[in-house]
């Protein structure tokens, strides 16, 4: 016969085992729904800069079952880590570390979730606060392989011939089909836009420049010396902030590089000197730079001659009929 000491226990230690069960029962069931908000995704911003529209970008993802977090490109610099964004009853905030900006304080950005659009402001580390707005980023999946039209040769004898320069004064020449930027001034930006296309490009950069090629004008794909530098997002045939090569293929400082690009939707395949360094992968959204963040439409190329001198030659892109 049990006596009461040890019927007390059992009814205890049934009670406790019949909790643990319910409780494991329910994070198994809470497993199968993550945390969602009408937050999450990918969002195209502009932010009015007195008057300027300049672009930036955000994506928002659960994490466990009630944290979310994310990444965040601003109208300068490159894509930055969210450690968490704050989110209750349509409104949300997030805070990222200083990158290039000036001042000594941390990004803030604060906003409201209304349908398929936000808006919010923005106040800079040293201080200045910007209104802007957001629409949802295109998904821009392919849904076929395209078909390819003729190529258009972008460099070729002694004349610029189908781009414009971007900037206040154009340091840019063309010599012997090169295109040449010999010091830091205006960007060079193609008269025509693209949407899907392959494009053959190379350049030269001396010791210690940079530069970049945007495709569509918003995806920039990184130039620098970067011989004997290990892969990283922001060295040669990156996708700068985003997506780092496979391996370091640059070869020496003044000797002529060539990258090989497709870009269909947002899926790109990257050849960096014969190599493929990025094969099929997704570009999540814009980089710093970017003349603008209207994701769903073609752009332009255009190569970097604000960040020191550069020469490219052999442009020839292909776009998809």
């Amino acid at each position: 016969m049990m006596t009461k000491k040890f019927q007390t226990y059992l009814r205890a230690s049934f009670a406790l085992a019949l909790s643990l069960i319910t409780g494991l029962a329910s994070m198994q069931a809470n497993a199968s729904k993550p945390l969602a908000t009408p937050l999450e995704g990918r969002w195209d911003i502009t932010v009015d800069v007195d008057g300027k529209p300049l672009p930036s970008w955000l994506e928002v993802r659960h994490s466990g079952y009630s944290t979310l977090v994310g990444q965040f490109t601003g109208f300068s610099g490159s894509a930055r880590p969210i450690a968490e964004v704050k989110f209750k009853e349509g409104k949300f905030n997030f805070a990222i570390p200083k990158q290039w900006e000036k001042g000594d304080k941390e990004l803030m950005v604060e906003g409201t979730v209304s349908g398929e659009s936000i808006t919010g402001s923005l106040t800079t580390p040293e201080g200045k606060t910007y209104n802007w707005k957001g629409v949802r980023a295109p998904a821009l999946r392919p849904t076929a392989q395209p078909a390819w039209g003729a190529p258009i040769k972008l460099t070729a004898g002694n004349e610029i011939k189908g781009w414009h320069p971007m900037g206040a004064v154009n340091q840019w020449i063309a010599e012997n089909g090169i295109l040449k930027s010999p010091k830091s001034g205006a960007n060079l930006v193609t008269d025509q836009k693209f949407k899907d296309f392959k494009l053959h490009i190379e350049f030269r950069i001396p010791k210690g420049s940079n530069s970049g090629v945007y495709l569509r004008g918003r995806y920039e794909v990184q130039v620098t010396d970067s011989k004997g530098m290990e892969p990283a997002l922001d060295q040669m045939a990156s996708i700068y902030g985003f997506i780092a090569p496979s391996e370091m293929v640059a070869k020496e400082a003044g000797e002529w590089n060539s990258y090989d690009i497709t870009l269909v939707g947002r899926m790109l395949t990257l050849v960096a000197n014969g190599k493929t360094v990025i094969s099929n992968q997704e570009i999540p959204g814009i980089t710093g730079g970017a003349l603008d963040s209207n994701e769903g439409e073609p752009g332009p190329l255009y190569i970097q001659g604000d960040h020191g001198p550069v020469e490219y030659q052999n442009i020839v892109i292909t776009p998809a009929k």
